[in-house]
């Protein structure tokens, strides 16, 4: 049985300093369910002004002596595990309330829904908290009779810019090392999802950590660049789009020279070999590209077939997508949800126009589905030339893209050929080969016989213009830290 969620209850407010309130201005907007059309309800929308708020509260936390500060590591890791299980008590609500905002289906029987993203989420906290209490400095030996070495200490006040596709469990891969590390953070959300995150606001009280430690703000666009302009802003942390991310650099360039980390867009390759399993291949192929609606920063929107195998492979991925069922989260046995608002469900269906239009073959879907909510069809387009528009941009929608090459030097330069590199993943029963073609692609993550798949530990993000630094693994704990040298000279002997 499905979690009700009573609406008239939702917290609507900004987080700041540990309690919620209205917005200096008194502006809202409206959040929308993408399944119905109908708005959920109306959220308190920060401008320049509760940024400052939120920024003033995040840097009297950092403060030397403040109760954040004090902690001891292991501190940090307990009160870390407590919101971990304050997520996984209240994590039925939770995907309701997730699904219902960013339309994307629960999950049942093995499907991905929000119940796969809040598994994620609560595994990433623990993970990080185990990390709270081992962060590690070294001594050095060097020439002379001195005493030197390293000490790793938190950046300070840190700005979280986070997407809508994946709201709580992009909330999660920022404030895990955040709070891991010791440093204080103002997120802002996207005006699209903010919902989940004002929930996360109230375990975060719960939890007892001390008020400015995480402050959440839901607002546009305008209150991200005042966040990435802050002066008193240490370190910006963004995930969206590559055009966007190039604006945070720019203001972070222009403000303070803030450090910036950027997980950003992608048009991920994946290369099925003519030896590749076929059910292996079509299996893989679907979870890479339908996944979340098709939004998913690193889909397999570009499939390169052994020309062998392409007909074969074509047939029966049509066969298997035809299979995907479409719906609302409170419907039974969904695959695919709604694209997440009107926007994005206008720019999907303009790109299938788009791919019809350039000569492209339509082989399924390509339309609307139903006429209430904001699904589309999955869609399939085979005899893609590389210079399409649909072969080149991000669609991040259900939309495939079958290619066809004769050898895999043919396939690795192709692949290779965009400005992204976040992800690619190659399909082969060869390992040898697999492995060798994984290591010529230019990506971040290189997944074989396998796409989107990820765990707490695996270090993610990407080449080129998806993005610099690394979310996950302990390498994402090294966004948030500084490295700092002590040197002494020594008295008596040198032992």
């Amino acid at each position: 049985m499905t979690t009700t969620v009573d609406t008239s209850k939702l917290e609507t407010r900004l987080f700041i300093n540990n309690e919620f309130v209205n917005s200096v201005a008194g502006k809202t907007f409206e959040t929308v369910n993408p399944a119905t059309e109908e708005v959920v309800c109306s959220v308190q929308e920060a401008g320049p002004e509760d940024v400052d708020k939120a920024v003033a509260a995040a840097k009297a936390a950092f403060e030397v002596g403040s109760p954040w500060r004090n902690l001891n590591g292991s501190d940090r890791r307990d009160l870390m595990l407590k919101l971990a299980n304050l997520v996984e008590r209240d994590r039925a609500f939770l995907e309701v309330l997730e699904a219902m905002d960013n339309g994307k289906p629960i999950g049942t029987d093995g499907r991905y829904g929000t119940s796969v993203d809040l598994h994620l989420v609560i595994q990433y906290l623990r993970y990080a908290a185990g990390h709270a209490d081992k962060v590690l400095g070294s001594q050095i030996p060097v020439d002379g009779h001195i005493f030197a070495y390293t000490r790793k200490e938190p950046v300070g006040v840190c700005g979280a810019i986070i997407p809508w596709n994946f709201p709580l469990l992009m909330f999660a891969w920022k404030v895990g090392p955040i709070l891991a590390t010791g440093c204080t953070v103002v997120f802002k959300t996207s005006e699209k999802t903010p919902l989940s995150a004002l929930h996360i606001g109230k375990l975060i009280k719960e939890a007892g950590f001390p008020p400015g430690v995480v402050n959440i703000l839901s607002g546009y666009g305008s209150a991200g660049e005042a966040l990435a302009r802050h002066m008193d802003v240490d370190k910006i942390a963004f995930t969206g789009s590559t055009a966007v991310g190039h604006k945070i650099e720019q203001y972070a360039t222009e403000s303070n020279m803030k450090k910036v980390t950027l997980e950003l867009g992608g048009k991920s390759p994946m290369i099925i070999l003519d030896d590749a399993n076929l059910e292996t291949a079509v299996n893989t192929a679907r979870a890479g590209l339908f996944l979340n609606q098709g939004q998913v920063c690193t889909a397999s929107s570009r499939i390169f077939v052994h020309e062998s195998i392409h007909d074969k492979f074509v047939a029966a991925m049509v066969q298997n997508a035809q299979g995907i069922n479409v719906g609302g989260y409170d419907e039974k046995d969904i695959d695919q949800g709604p694209q997440v608002d009107k926007i994005q469900f206008l720019k999907v269906l303009g790109y299938i126009e788009k791919g019809i239009e350039e000569g492209a073959t339509l082989r399924l879907g390509g339309h609307r589905h139903g006429n209430k909510g904001y699904f589309i069809e999955p869609t399939i387009f085979t005899d893609v030339k590389d210079d399409m528009v649909i072969a080149k941009e991000e669609i991040f929608g259900p939309v495939m893209s079958i290619f066809k090459f004769k050898t895999d030097e043919e396939a690795i330069t192709r692949a290779n050929a965009t400005k992204y590199g976040l992800a690619a993943s190659v399909v082969s029963e060869n390992g040898a080969r697999a492995i060798s073609t994984a290591h010529q692609l230019r990506a971040g993550t290189v997944w074989i016989n396998t796409h989107n798949s990820f765990d707490a530990a695996v270090p993610f993000g990407g080449y080129k213009e998806s993005g610099h630094g690394r979310e996950l693994g302990f390498e994402a704990m090294e966004n948030y830290l500084e490295t700092k040298t002590v040197m002494m000279p020594l008295t008596g002997p040198k032992v």
